[in-house]
């Protein structure tokens, strides 16, 4: 029998939904695999059939996994094997092998399913599975077959090659980085925002990552978390551009002039405005918040709508549905929520007023703003947007 060759089966959803634009989002996401396993020697990426496959020695193939894994688009990861010319007693050998291995002997139930697609194999589906299940049960005394529950379900592909593979790695679904363009992401220390980023990565937007820094209000520390929260999004997106805007003169100069219960309002508008100068350079189509609807005052629907108009370009919430268990759920999930709980302040907290207003006027807050943009703010928003100092990151590496 030829020896089978090791590979990991790279499986992905709803891109085959996508029609016409389907082999686009193919290539970028073969593409974003690709330039995540950059530096393992030694793999082999192909594409046959809605499937991506990557061959490699062993340890190659064990780092590659946790990687493929983080990819936007993949949903789902498989170790398995590939037999390049094939026919039915070579597979019944080989899947009753892999099995032996995987299980080192241990009794198990199980179930073959197989996916025929070559329909020149001489057997159907039902009947290569019902074969390879004979033989299992025959190698080895203590499986048993189990169609409804089965602890291992065996699955056998019948392609080009012939694929063996058992159990799936949960990916994290969705798109593409970059398939739904690019967006400018509000992200502070805390922990919603780096949440909202890894979410619309996950639906295949690039990010720009807006910080705002207030020194001497803010230590370089806080300033550390921010950069750290970038690279563990990154994890997920591949890609993100960070840009730290200086905004203590902007923040001093909202402070002395606007009544304290109206500041936060303010300083967010003056926030969205620097924000959409440094997206429009970027390209981005949208802003993106970590708004959830109600959470604080500056996030009820009054205060939503008041901040709203300060931008042109879209504004994404993907958290504004979610409640705070469910934020800080996805956080430790994404791995942001233990960066985020460092105890250091970013600009938005300490400029908070005791009392916020929790239902302004857009009408009031407009007016407001347009007076302060006559008397100097215009220009604190634009020097604050050109003096932002960018950084690049690719998969948690400041480049």
């Amino acid at each position: 029998m030829t020896a089978p060759t090791p590979v990991l089966l790279v499986k992905y959803g709803e891109i085959c939904l996508r029609g016409a634009n389907r082999a686009m989002h193919e290539r970028m996401l073969l593409a974003a695999v690709r330039k995540r396993l950059e530096g393992i020697i030694g793999l082999n990426i192909q594409k046959e059939q809605s499937r991506f496959y990557i061959d490699g020695d062993a340890p190659g193939l064990e780092a590659a996994l946790p990687r493929v894994l983080r990819v936007p688009g993949v949903i789902g990861v498989s170790r398995g094997v590939r037999l390049e010319r094939y026919d039915p007693e070579t597979l019944l050998d080989c899947a009753s092998d892999f099995l032996r291995q995987m299980t080192g002997g241990r009794p198990f139930t199980f179930k073959a399913d197989t996916k025929r697609a070559n329909k020149a194999f001489p057997m159907k589906s039902q009947e290569l599975s019902a074969a390879v299940g004979d033989r299992v049960l025959a190698d080895m005394p203590g499986a048993k077959v189990d169609v409804h529950a089965p602890e291992i379900l065996l699955q056998i592909e019948l392609r080009n090659h012939a694929y063996i593979y058992a159990g799936t790695h949960k990916g994290v679904g969705g798109l593409p980085t970059g398939s739904s363009g690019k967006g400018a992401l509000l992200l502070s220390g805390g922990i919603d925002s780096p949440v909202a980023g890894c979410l619309m990565a996950k639906r295949g937007v690039d990010l720009a990552a807006v910080y705002f820094h207030s020194p001497p209000y803010t230590s370089e520390r806080a300033r550390d978390k921010v950069c750290d929260l970038a690279r563990q999004i990154s994890a997920y997106s591949g890609h993100i551009t960070l840009f730290v805007v200086p905004f203590t003169e902007t923040q001093l100069f909202l402070k002395k002039s606007v009544q304290a219960e109206k500041l936060t309002i303010l300083l967010k508008r003056a926030m969205l405005r620097a924000a959409e100068l440094i997206a429009l350079a970027e390209n981005c189509r949208c802003l993106i918040t970590g708004d959830s609807v109600g959470q604080v005052a500056s996030q009820t629907v009054h205060s939503l709508q008041a901040v709203e108009s300060a931008a042109s370009l879209p504004i994404l919430r993907p958290l504004a549905g979610l409640d705070k268990q469910e934020i800080v759920d996805l956080a430790v999930r994404y791995g942001t929520f233990e960066i985020s709980g460092r105890p250091y302040e970013d600009c938005c907290t300490l400029f908070v007023a005791e009392h916020p207003e929790t239902k302004p006027k857009a009408s009031v807050i407009e007016g407001i703003e347009r007076r302060l943009m006559g008397e100097g703010l215009a220009e604190l928003v634009e020097r604050a947007a050109e003096g932002a100092e960018r950084a690049e990151i690719w998969d948690g590496e400041v480049k």
